[in-house]
């Protein structure tokens, strides 16, 4: 399995100005493909990132983020709409640059959480649905898929499991929506990391992976080689995405709960995580 990285793991927001030098020193350190935030649009343009993702020889991945005022749901028209804006710029930024995929939480804001009764429950996933398409019927047209990522109860209250993502997506799932699964939710949520993995199925778009600390994958409580095996019982064949965070970018830090270092630098978290998917996977090489 090739293994990626976010760029979160090291700066935010990443920019025409920093992706250069930052891309070049990913590839160095042997990895094949990048997870590329898109925070604002007009932050990264494909006429920067194009020529230096060819010559840094990885394969892109894009990324959105919601940031507070993004909402599908429960909001007011305006905001939906700026939403929907925004998602479709991460997917033209994806069909310029090379990227099958745009991943992320694309529900509501990260860190809203209400509470909902057993019957108002399905109401907002309908709304959801109803707010969704137009951004999906976007990126079919592109070729570009997206991939609905659940995040545990402490950032959302909408999606925290695959069972109900399947189920807030039904009628969606296909060419241009699949989930998107990160390891630390998975290991916060669901009974079993590995059995997630199986339900999503065919329908799984995106990985990403870290320790259950955050930090690097590998040396942890995550039961790694039963992850890999339902990777590949259900035939995933895209990336493994380290996806951690800086502590030192303030703004970065509060809003993924990041108030220590998780690693004694950046880099040797990215190295470290790099070796122990190289050696789980039984692929020694590099890009």
């Amino acid at each position: 399995m090739r293994v990626g990285i976010n760029t979160w793991v090291w700066t935010s927001p990443l920019t025409d100005r920093n992706a250069p030098e930052l891309l070049t020193r990913i590839a160095g350190m042997g990895f094949d493909a990048v997870e590329l935030p898109l925070e604002e649009p007009g932050q990264l343009s494909s006429d920067v990132l194009g020529p230096c993702l060819v010559a840094a020889g990885l394969a892109p991945y894009v990324v959105g983020a919601m940031a507070p005022g993004r909402d599908l749901v429960a909001a007011d028209p305006e905001v939906i709409a700026g939403t929907q804006a925004y998602l479709m710029a991460c997917i033209d930024l994806a069909a310029a640059i090379g990227s099958p995929a745009v991943c992320g939480p694309f529900y509501a804001s990260t860190g809203r959480v209400w509470r909902m009764t057993p019957q108002e429950r399905p109401n907002v996933y309908r709304q959801w649905r109803e707010h969704l398409r137009p951004v999906a019927d976007y990126a079919g047209q592109r070729a570009v898929k997206l991939g609905i990522e659940p995040l545990n109860r402490y950032e959302t209250s909408l999606v925290n499991t695959v069972d109900q993502a399947l189920e807030g997506l039904d009628g969606l799932l296909g060419p241009a929506v699949g989930l998107a699964l990160d390891s630390y939710h998975l290991n916060i949520e669901e009974r079993s990391s590995a059995e997630a993995i199986r339900l999503a199925g065919e329908h799984l778009v995106h990985v990403q992976v870290c320790g259950n600390d955050r930090g690097a994958p590998g040396h942890d409580q995550t039961d790694w080689p039963e992850f890999i095996a339902a990777l590949r019982d259900v035939g995933y064949s895209g990336p493994l995405n380290i996806e951690s965070f800086t502590a030192e970018n303030a703004s970065i830090a509060s809003a993924a709960s990041i108030w220590r270092p998780l690693a004694a630098t950046q880099d040797a978290l990215a190295e470290d995580g790099l070796a122990f998917l190289r050696e789980l996977t039984g692929d020694t090489t590099t890009n």
